[in-house]
């Protein structure tokens, strides 16, 4: 069985059960099996925008699992902090899905906690994460304004309390992303590359690429999806470091690679969008900032054309004086001259704040 099965098809939910009747998937499940399905639900957003997994593909997936006597299926997930999972369920059409098939919808934000240590880590871990017998990760292979890359590994980042969110920041991303893929253990991964977003995390630049990726070794898709968005593996801090902990092995030149309807590739200039991100940085003075803020941040940089000051984000400016001529963005901020408000602000609103100066 090859590593890696790409399918290139706009019909997304017959692409789904194309590249899963492709795969492994079939003898990894049994029918007495609890499976949990972990889509990429960030934020209220349709997926259209490019930073949420399509319905259709969790419905093929939930078609595939009863085809194969599966019959205890949940879906669970919790958005980025500052929206409601709730919302985004339905935004996204999961509400549908659910009372269609019998699938139970968790928000992961009212899920028990359960302590896990890894080396030197203690996570605050969704119960649900941890209590089922097969999960199968379902990002959305989109890119990522602080880690370049968000694909399955950062995808579990959703199975973790808001506070273990927030956390995850002030600890800078890399290290305990990689180490979560210790504490939860993935066992399939299909991945929506149907227009994931490849210059922000939130969304509202999706790029159509029409592909649905799966395999085994989240840190094997991972790696591959990297050269998809234009980087290196070096160049995505979590990816070397799982590989280091033994999480999955790295893509190359032994990896097995099978492309149905190759003949669909569509072309993507992704260097293009990867530039983006990097260019607006400069003018941000951040630290440890929450991906939600630093994405509002970002997108209202672009919308904007701001040309300006620096403007300082992040959990490092907490209880600190920017003086009266620092800009700074979040409620994190609330020490600094002039900010805006909000944990996290909106993208309009920080527009809005920008226009202002």
């Amino acid at each position: 069985m090859p590593d890696i099965i790409i399918n290139y098809n706009s019909d997304i939910l017959h692409g789904t059960l194309e590249v899963l009747r492709a795969s492994s998937l079939g003898g990894l499940v049994k029918p007495n099996m609890k499976v949990a399905l972990k889509p990429n639900m960030v934020l209220a957003k349709p997926p259209s925008e490019g930073a949420t997994t399509h319905s259709e593909v969790v419905e093929g997936i939930i078609i595939f699992l009863r085809e194969k006597g599966v019959q205890n299926i949940e879906i669970i997930e919790s958005a980025w902090v500052g929206d409601d999972t709730k919302r985004v369920y339905k935004v996204c059409g999961y509400d549908k899905l659910s009372e269609k098939y019998g699938v139970k919808l968790h928000d992961l934000k009212d899920d028990k906690i359960r302590n896990v240590k890894i080396a030197n880590y203690t996570f605050q871990i969704c119960e649900k994460a941890l209590d089922t017998d097969f999960l199968i990760n379902i990002p959305v292979l989109k890119a990522h304004c602080q880690t370049h890359l968000t694909c399955n590994l950062k995808n579990l980042k959703g199975c973790i309390s808001d506070r273990e969110k927030r956390n995850f920041h002030s600890l800078g991303l890399h290290k305990p992303i990689a180490y979560l893929n210790k504490a939860i253990k993935t066992h399939f991964c299909v991945i929506d590359g149907i227009c994931g977003d490849l210059t922000f995390e939130e969304g509202g630049n999706p790029v159509t690429r029409d592909m649905l990726i799966c395999g085994e070794d989240p840190l094997l898709l991972d790696s591959y999806c990297t050269a998809l968005l234009g980087y290196s593996t070096d160049e995505v801090g979590y990816i070397p470091i799982a590989a280091e902990i033994g999480v999955g092995k790295l893509f190359g030149a032994d990896t097995q690679i099978i492309e149905l309807n190759a003949d669909r590739k569509p072309v993507i200039s992704a260097p293009e969008a990867r530039g983006l991100a990097k260019r607006l940085a400069n003018y941000i003075n951040e630290d440890s900032a929450c991906s939600a803020c630093y994405s509002a941040l970002i997108s209202a940089l672009h919308r904007t054309g701001y040309r300006g000051a620096r403007v300082s984000i992040g959990q490092g400016f907490r209880n600190k004086s920017g003086g009266s001529g620092k800009l700074g963005c979040g409620s994190c901020t609330a020490g600094f001259g002039r900010y805006i408000k909000g944990c996290p602000p909106t993208a309009a609103e920080v527009a809005e704040f920008l226009r202002q100066i």
